[in-house]
């Protein structure tokens, strides 16, 4: 025979066979059918490791929304922290309803949106889809929904090819977002204005909000200091709300210019879903340790074994890297420098709390509207009631891009201002007003007539005899 021949081949042939029969015992004895699972997956309710996965997900994410109706409850002393989740009131069916009468004011609902008329894309991210939309009475407002096509759908489906439950799971960011619109209520948030959650769906959960327009930090770096300001106070108000808030002291996690909008010229929050209710818990300083791209700080841990203050700082050095360093000190008013440089380097260097840093903005604020740093300004100028036509320049910043716009506490500013642009030979005053009460002035070089005008003033440089200009 060939085993007899070649005792190799023999040797090859009874370890194949051993083989087969260990593979063979082993599906006997462990009961490897083709169709039951094994090992970790053989569970008696039926499911697989990733639905428990998937399952234990999106508990958490409940849990999370449960804690800030809980922490709410209890800040206001509504309830106690025993608060269950069989409260009637606020739970449906183990779910925290997104209807609180507490604190809902808004009244767009699933009905309304049944007429809305979407009339344009404003934008998407990898949780979310926004559109706007048109009410049948004509007001205008942006529909926040989950994106379909995100990149948190598709990784979810990746990991646990579960449509329904990846859906339910990525929907919790905006069910997370509207309960905190509704606790936070402030001008620089936008405002809540509808929601609706059709229960046929699964995740089919549409926010309503008010319409802004997002944030165009280039755009804004053009704009006059006066309105750049504004940003940057609306900001710092809004931090100081945040550091003490309905709901505690609250971290944007996500701190980014994309999560802003501008309503008719003011800065609003709209993203919250990255939001955090929570100081972290620490053992020793070393573990309330705040870290930068380009600095770290450290805060001291409490006696309670909280970082407080550590979510207000960690917002504040934010608000400085991303916003003050661009917007705050450039083409600020001169007089007005060492103020905006204070601010700067207190923010920079984590010297003063949000409560101070405030404080240092309504000074600046008070000092720009009242006019107090022009006292003892007094250039020359003859006033004349009409309005000037043609001869413009531009200067930067402007309200007004083919020209030079600014604007300024009296006619002693904008004299001041004149007579520091060497072609500038006159100037105008309107009625109309800036966000603090400010005249718009409009500078000119020259021009070839005067146009009577009862709701402008025009004002001239003096002109020595000898031709010289004060």
């Amino acid at each position: 025979m060939i085993f007899s021949r070649n005792p190799f081949c023999a040797f090859l042939f009874f370890a194949l066979l051993f083989l087969s029969l260990t593979v063979i015992l082993k599906k006997w004895h462990f009961g490897l059918q083709e169709n039951k699972p094994f090992g970790d997956a053989a569970r008696t309710d039926g499911l697989t490791p990733a639905n428990d996965r998937l399952l234990q997900q999106l508990q958490e994410r409940q849990q999370e929304l449960e804690l800030l109706h809980i922490t709410f409850n209890i800040v206001h002393g509504f309830v106690d922290s025993s608060l269950s989740t069989d409260d009637s009131a606020n739970y449906i069916n183990g779910k925290l309803s997104l209807d609180n009468p507490v604190t809902a004011k808004t009244d767009i609902g699933c009905e309304e949106l049944s007429g809305i008329k979407v009339v344009d894309f404003l934008g998407s991210g990898y949780t979310k889809t926004v559109l706007k939309a048109a009410l049948p009475q004509g007001l205008f407002v942006a529909l926040k929904s989950v994106n379909h096509q995100g990149t948190d759908l598709r990784l979810c489906m990746e990991d646990f090819q579960d449509s329904q439950g990846c859906l339910e799971l990525v929907s919790f960011k905006l069910r997370k977002e509207i309960v905190l619109l509704q606790r936070l209520q402030h001008p620089n948030i936008v405002e809540l204005k509808g929601q609706c959650q059709d229960s046929t769906l699964v995740g089919g959960i549409t926010a309503v909000l008010e319409q802004g327009m997002p944030l165009q930090m280039i755009q804004l770096l053009q704009s006059p200091w006066e309105e750049r300001f504004r940003v940057c106070l609306g900001l710092v108000r809004l931090l100081q709300y945040l550091s003490r808030s309905p709901l505690g002291s609250v971290a944007l996690l996500d701190f980014q210019p994309r999560q802003f909008v501008m309503v008719s010229g003011e800065l609003k929050l709209t993203d919250l879903d990255d939001a955090s209710i929570q100081e972290p818990a620490c053992q020793e300083d070393s573990d309330c340790q705040l870290q930068f791209p380009l600095r770290n700080f450290t805060l001291r841990c409490s006696s309670s074994r909280i970082c407080e203050g550590l979510n207000e700082m960690r917002n504040l050095y934010n608000a400085y890297r991303y916003f003050f360093t661009y917007l705050l000190p450039h083409q600020a008013p001169p007089l007005l420098k060492p103020l905006t440089d204070q601010i700067m380097n207190s923010t920079g260097d984590m010297k003063q709390s949000v409560n101070e840093t405030l404080v240092a903005f309504e000074e600046v604020l008070h000092m720009y509207k009242s006019g107090l740093q022009l006292e003892n300004l007094s250039p020359s100028v003859t006033r004349g009631n009409a309005s000037v036509a043609n001869m413009e320049y531009r200067c930067w910043p402007s309200y007004n891009q083919q020209g030079c716009v600014l604007s300024v506490h009296s006619a002693r500013e904008a004299a001041l201002i004149c007579s520091s642009h060497p072609q500038c030979t006159s100037f105008s005053l309107s009625s109309e007003k800036t966000w603090t009460g400010r005249l718009l002035a409009s500078f000119r070089s020259g021009f070839s007539h005067l146009v009577p005008d009862v709701n402008s003033a025009v004002y001239m440089r003096r002109v020595k005899a000898s031709g010289a200009v004060l």
